[in-house]
């Protein structure tokens, strides 16, 4: 057996360079490249191996440790999970930074490797700098917590432990139900320790990624429920569209007549135009597919995990005799709500429920005229919304109406948090799949730019504009440096609403006068943060970093903008003022959220006895 000697650092670098999946007779790399930050920690050892050894490995400068991680499972998103970039960081401070980002990763199913550095194996030099000690346990670093948002977690304190490693993390980062993110906690000493490795473990490597097939007794079982009923519908999930099950899902519901409504991460699955597409569902819905939800005896989902905005916090169906149908990949996902679980691939679940219910005959009674007057209902009310004008100034719906007209149907929007996922769940009209980047699962503030920039770097030939509110934009707006750096234009759509509107709704609709949530001077006169708003150029911000700016007030303001942000060859921001509290509302759902059953105010005991009244209707599941 030939042996080739590296260092831990190098002999990973080179693993990872030459790692393939298979999907569906397809060959990609694996490994695009590494986003780092360096620090002692890492950067005479990984470092060390990236400027000397990294093969075709692209190196990428994050600004943020958690904003490059974020950036990282965009890409991967984009990429409908068959490439990813791993990242790297220091000890302490800088590994912590990435341990939110980790859990969005992870909540939403999306690989992502994580190179941490660590203390020293050898203890020899401690407590080194940035060095956490726990004095119960010396076994325990600043790493130890990626354990609670990593699908799996690993600690290098030997070189040759370097293999069984990186086996295992291969395993769960291509494991479509049980991907996510996956840390490998690497201490410095050891990044720098050398050992004769055997050269078949740096052979390139393909690994097919096989499609689980439906089981024929399960999917017999979920026919034999869908058989009983008549009133169906589908909740397309974001599975979806990892499954590239676009085609099936549009011919399976058109086959027995049967709606489809989306969740965040399975928006664009079916065209928003398709005589059979009633929405969004759930607190963010639209009235079409609520309304029918309501109404439904059977909801098959597809590739969802059923959060709580997904089914109004289970209160989203009325019908007593509800059952649900679930076509998952994962059986922790495919088994919710006590349905008939068909655990598979959802191209595949759904090809094998097509034909058992083709087998039988099976029409849905849904009249479709009774769709399609739902469906131009609620078209109705998007096109009013997107001309709502507002006397204190430009309306968000409004300039959301502005930037859905002006932009290419092959442009990609990405967002995360606030209220313009609401209003995007309900409003956008995507017409073309995987241009609607939605971070949903953990609604992490900050993700937006990072994951613009991850989401241009999947691919480059398409516009890629981040809708971001000034809240996230003020949290974490660092790697639209890391966008000017790279040549990776995205365009920044930042709505100035002063603050934390989304909460701020949320606080008030639930008794409190407002607080805390609005970005106001402190007052002289009452000590608290109720003064006028503060005057912030965002704009300008963006012209120091280097990008190009505009700022739009009005409807015809932001058109001229976009349309001169289209001729930018750079990331270009525009800023859009809009008047607060001009979002989007709920249409027939409801959300379970915590009201203090005993308060000073009458107002908030009043909302309190509401919510409770409301969880009492509600059919435990």
């Amino acid at each position: 057996m030939t042996t080739i000697r590296l260092t831990m650092a190098q002999a990973l670098l080179r693993f990872l360079d030459n790692q393939y999946v298979s999907v569906d007779g397809i060959e990609t790399k694996f490994i695009k490249g590494v986003m780092g930050i360096f620090g002692h920690g890492n950067v005479t050892g990984i470092g060390e191996a990236l400027e000397r050894s990294a093969g075709d490995l692209v190196y990428v400068q994050g600004k943020n440790e958690q904003g490059m991680v974020h950036a990282a499972a965009a890409f991967a998103k984009q990429s409908n999970r068959k490439q990813i970039f791993a990242c790297t960081s220091s000890i302490g401070p800088g590994a912590l930074n990435m341990i939110t980002a980790a859990a969005t990763a992870t909540v939403n199913r999306i690989p992502v490797l994580l190179l941490p550095g660590d203390n020293f194996a050898s203890r020899q030099p401690d407590p080194v700098l940035q060095q956490l000690e726990v004095s119960s346990d010396y076994t325990i670093s600043a790493n130890e917590p990626f354990k609670a948002v990593s699908k799996y977690w690993d600690r290098i304190v030997r070189p040759e432990q370097l293999m069984s490693a990186c086996a295992n993390a291969m395993r769960v980062l291509l494991d479509p139900a049980e991907t996510g993110a996956v840390t490998l906690a690497l201490p410095q000493d050891v990044q720098a320790e050398a050992y004769d490795y055997p050269s078949d473990f740096f052979a390139r490597k393909v690994h097919y990624i096989d499609r689980r097939p439906a089981a024929a007794d399960a999917v017999q079982r979920a026919a034999a429920v869908i058989k009983s009923k008549k009133k169906p519908l589908i909740i397309a999930g974001g599975g979806v569209l990892y499954a590239d099950a676009m085609k099936e899902l549009e011919v399976f519901a058109e086959a027995f007549g049967i709606p489809v409504s989306e969740t965040q991460a399975g928006k664009s699955a079916l065209p928003w135009n398709h005589p059979l597409n009633v929405g969004a569902i759930g607190v963010t819905g639209t009235l079409a597919a609520n309304k029918l939800a309501r109404e439904a005896d059977v909801i098959i989902g597809i590739g969802t995990r059923y959060s709580d905005f997904t089914t109004s916090s289970k209160s989203a169906f009325g019908n007593p005799d509800v059952q649900f149908v679930n076509v998952n990949v994962s059986s922790f996902d495919s088994s919710k709500l006590n349905g008939a679980a068909i655990t598979a691939d959802a191209k595949e679940g759904l090809k094998a429920l097509h034909a058992a219910l083709g087998q039988i005959g099976y029409l849905s009674s849904h009249d479709p005229s009774v769709i399609a007057a739902l469906k131009q209902e609620w078209d109705s009310e998007v096109d009013r919304l997107y001309a709502a004008e507002h006397e204190a100034g430009f309306a968000q719906t409004r300039a959301l109406g502005v930037i859905q007209e002006t932009l290419d149907p092959s442009s990609v929007i990405v967002c995360a948090a606030g209220s313009l996922p609401g209003d995007l769940h309900r409003l956008w009209r995507p017409a073309q799949p995987k241009t609607y980047h939605m971070e949903y699962g953990f609604s992490c503030m900050g993700y937006e730019i990072a994951g613009a920039f991850g989401a241009a770097l999947a691919e480059p030939g398409r516009e890629v504009y981040a809708v971001v509110g000034d809240g996230s934009y003020l949290m974490l707006h660092s790697e639209m440096v890391t966008s000017l750096q790279e040549g990776r234009k995205i365009t920044i759509l930042l709505f100035d609403n002063h603050g934390f509107q989304c909460i701020h709704n949320l606080q008030r609709g639930h008794g409190s006068d407002g607080f805390g949530n609005e970005f106001r001077y402190r007052s002289q006169e009452t000590g608290k943060l109720s003064g006028s708003y503060m005057p912030i150029d965002f704009a300008a911000h963006a012209r120091s970093l280097g990008a190009k700016a505009y700022k739009a007030g009005n409807a015809e303001q932001l058109k001229e903008a976009l349309q001169l942000a289209k001729q930018e060859t750079v990331t270009t921001l525009i800023e859009i003022p809009v008047v607060p509290g001009t979002n989007t509302g709920g249409y027939e759902s409801w959300w379970n959220v915590g009201v203090p059953e005993v308060s000073v105010s009458d107002v908030v005991v009043r909302a309190g006895k509401e919510m409770n009244a409301k969880i009492q209707s509600v059919t435990l599941r």
